[in-house]
């Protein structure tokens, strides 16, 4: 991926750091990170458990704050769209809300015409399959279709910036492939800039125009390497080439001796 100009960085942060209080001490999240995310970037992260990964996104997501370091966010050109939206790991939807009120939920909190909601919300639930659902509940769901209403919600709202927390972690082998092959193409559409956290190597892969590999504790940028691929994607096509797993083992090569690190932190009880 070519440099970006300074005009189309989306996020730009120069030695953000993030010190937690504990009753052993100071804890050391984050560690003097500087990192330019391009606008439309498909942005990942890989790194080893403990490593600051979710930390990160909680504070570009505002829910959290750094201790020391400059963080700028270029900010919507429309006070109608919000900074971010944020999917997580875990089942995020309300379990009193359908489909349909579930997805349209952000539209709704900012008031949008109703014939508008009909029509974003209603193009979403078609492009995750989920059509026929749409008066479902969430305990009628399964997990891999609660994470689908969780992706619709979050294009629905249309953010700026798109933050995934391993969205498809807890998810079976089949259903986070069709997940992927899904989230390319509704960014094929959109080309928001996301934030993706994950800790497969393949995944990352697989989704990404960049990875960055973060050391274990304290968290800093290893290394941040381009994918190769062209786009569009298609899942099964892109891993059937040789050129595939020879990246993978690349990026496993900068992820391996870190994540070893943090096993041998952990047994030591280093926090």
């Amino acid at each position: 991926m070519a440099a970006a100009s300074q005009a189309d960085i989306k996020i730009h942060m120069r030695d953000l750091s993030k010190v937690f209080e504990t009753r052993k001490g100071p804890f050391v999240a984050i560690d003097r990170l500087t990192l330019d995310i391009p606008t439309g970037c498909f942005f990942m992260i890989v790194g080893p458990s403990g490593c600051g990964k979710t930390t990160l996104l909680r504070i570009l997501a505002g829910l959290e704050s750094q201790s020391a370091g400059e963080l700028v966010i270029d900010q919507p050109k429309t006070s109608q769209r919000p900074g971010n939206s944020m999917v997580f790991q875990g089942d995020s939807l309300f379990p009193w809300m359908n489909v349909w009120d579930n997805a349209a939920y952000g539209l709704h909190m900012r008031r949008r015409p109703t014939a508008e909601i009909k029509e974003i919300v209603g193009h979403y639930l078609a492009r995750t399959g989920l059509s026929k659902f749409k008066e479902s509940y969430p305990h009628q769901l399964s997990g891999g279709m609660r994470q689908r209403v969780s992706i619709a919600r979050a294009f629905a709202n249309d953010p700026d910036i798109l933050l995934m927390d391993e969205p498809f972690s807890a998810l079976d082998e089949q259903n986070k492939l069709l997940l992927q092959e899904e989230l390319l193409k509704i960014w094929e559409e959109t080309r928001k800039t996301v934030m993706f956290i994950t800790h497969s190597v393949d995944e990352a892969v697989t989704l990404g125009d960049r990875i960055m590999v973060m050391s274990a504790h304290p968290g800093r940028a290893k290394t941040i390497v381009d994918v190769p691929f062209a786009r569009p994607r298609s899942v099964l096509e892109l891993r059937a080439q040789p050129e595939y797993g020879e990246f993978v083992y690349q990026i496993w090569g900068h992820l391996r001796d870190e994540v070893h690190r943090a096993r041998a932190l952990d047994e030591a009880g280093v926090a």
